[in-house]
C-alpha cells in the first residue's frame, strides 16, 4: 500500500508561482511512475505531467514550459513547480503513483488563481 501526502496548494495571483509536493510512504517509490493530474469543476480529471523512474517526463500541452515536474528519490517526493499561473489553471491537483495495474492517489490540494 502506498500513501501519498500532498502539500503546497493555495491562492496565487495570475503570473505567480506555486510548488506542489507529494510525499510517498513505503520503500517502492523508485519503482513508480509519478504524475500530477487536475480536475476543475464540471470537467474531467486530466493529466498535467508525469515522470518515470528513469526521469522521462510527459506534459499536457497547456502546461509545457510552465510546470516542470521532478522527483527526489532520497525524499520519496515528487514536485510540480507551477510558474506563470493562468486563470485557466485553477483546479484540484492530484498526485498519482502507478506501477502496472496499481494506482494510488493523493487527496488533492486546491489551487486557485486570482486575476
Amino acid at each position: 500500500q502506498v500513501q501519498l501526502v500532498e502539500s503546497g496548494g493555495g491562492l496565487v495571483q495570475a503570473g505567480g508561482s506555486l510548488r506542489l509536493s507529494c510525499a510517498s510512504s513505503g520503500s517502492l517509490f523508485n519503482f513508480y511512475t509519478m504524475g500530477w493530474y487536475r480536475q476543475a469543476p464540471g470537467k474531467e480529471r486530466e493529466l498535467v505531467a508525469d515522470i518515470t523512474v528513469s526521469g522521462t517526463t510527459n506534459y499536457a500541452d497547456s502546461v509545457k514550459g510552465r510546470f516542470p515536474i521532478s522527483r527526489d528519490a532520497a525524499k520519496n517526493t515528487v514536485y510540480l513547480q507551477m510558474n506563470s499561473l493562468k486563470t485557466e489553471d485553477p483546479a484540484v491537483y492530484y498526485c498519482k503513483a502507478s506501477l502496472h495495474t496499481r494506482q494510488y492517489w493523493g487527496q488533492g490540494p486546491q489551487v486557485t488563481v486570482s486575476s
